[in-house]
Order: structure tokens, then C-alpha cells, then sequence
């Protein structure tokens, strides 16, 4: 089994187990930065107005644990229910400093398919220009596709798993 299937696997099981939500989020996200090994992965949630971190991995809390749905790249991916990422964060106005050193990012969302709001985020943070590719966002949303259950209990992420 690939590196990525057993992540995606590994996912499904942590979002459905019997932990508290917190819990979960906190070993998602350790999942989601160590499938990559990438410096920094958050998990958030999305309200009515407000993007609030549950849960990190990687070298301290984000600058913003919490901001308005309509500020940062997250925003962005929140307006646009698709996958923000950028190569240069120093280029891009929309960037809401995390973390000083950071210089790409990618932010998934998570769309509830019931209602089509985004309840939810997978934001991954790299001290390196350009560090994500076209496969790490394709497996980033395979991993946030599977991680549904921690946003809508009861629902099953995708069964597709791309290698």
C-alpha cells in the first residue's frame, strides 16, 4: 500500500474514532504534516464569520489562532470553496503572517456536501518558495476529503484515493 493510501486510510480512522474531537484534530493534523513532511499543518474551523484553529502540528500556534472568514488566503479558499496555494506568500496581498518564516502555503477546504458551506480548513505552511506541487495538493485535498467526519459526523470522505 502506498505512502498516501495508508495516510488517507490512517485519516478515515483517526475522524471516525471514539476520541474527543479535539484529539482527533490534533492527530489529523500530525498525520497531514508528517504524510508530506511538511514544516506546519493546522486544522480550522469555519463559522458564520469566524476561522478558529482546533488543532496544529509543528513548530508553535499560528499568529491568528482565530480571524474573520473574510481576511487571509483562507479567506480566499473559503469565498472560492477550491484549494488556495502560494509559492510566495511576500508576493500575495492576501496573506495573513502566520508565522514570520513562512514563504509558501496551501489552504484546503472543507466543503459540507449536504449544505456547500466550507466548515472547515487544512492549512500546510513551508519555510521554502514553491514547496508544493500539483501531487502534494491533490494528495492535501484527498486527505481533506477524508477528514469530512470531523466537520459532519456520519458522513464518509471520498473512497477515491489518487496514487
Amino acid at each position: 500500500m502506498s505512502h498516501a493510501r495508508e495516510t488517507v486510510k490512517r485519516i478515515r480512522s483517526i475522524v471516525t474514532g471514539k476520541e474527543l474531537r479535539s484529539e482527533k484534530a490534533k492527530q489529523l493534523a500530525e498525520a497531514v504534516r508528517r504524510v508530506g513532511n511538511y514544516r506546519w499543518t493546522g486544522v480550522y474551523d469555519v463559522g458564520n464569520e469566524v476561522v478558529s484553529i482546533i488543532a496544529y502540528s509543528g513548530p508553535g500556534a499560528p499568529a491568528y489562532p482565530s480571524f474573520p472568514i473574510t481576511e487571509g488566503l483562507t479567506g480566499a479558499a473559503i469565498r472560492e470553496k477550491a484549494t488556495v496555494l502560494v509559492g510566495d506568500v511576500q508576493t500575495d496581498p492576501r496573506y495573513l503572517t502566520a508565522f514570520g518564516s513562512t514563504l509558501s502555503e496551501i489552504i484546503v477546504p472543507i466543503v459540507n456536501p449536504q449544505s456547500g458551506k466550507v466548515v472547515g480548513t487544512i492549512d500546510v505552511e513551508s519555510e521554502r518558495p514553491n514547496a508544493f506541487s500539483s501531487s502534494d495538493q491533490r494528495l492535501l485535498e484527498q486527505c481533506a476529503r477524508s477528514a469530512l467526519p470531523l466537520w459532519v459526523p456520519g458522513s464518509l470522505g471520498s473512497r477515491r484515493v489518487r496514487p
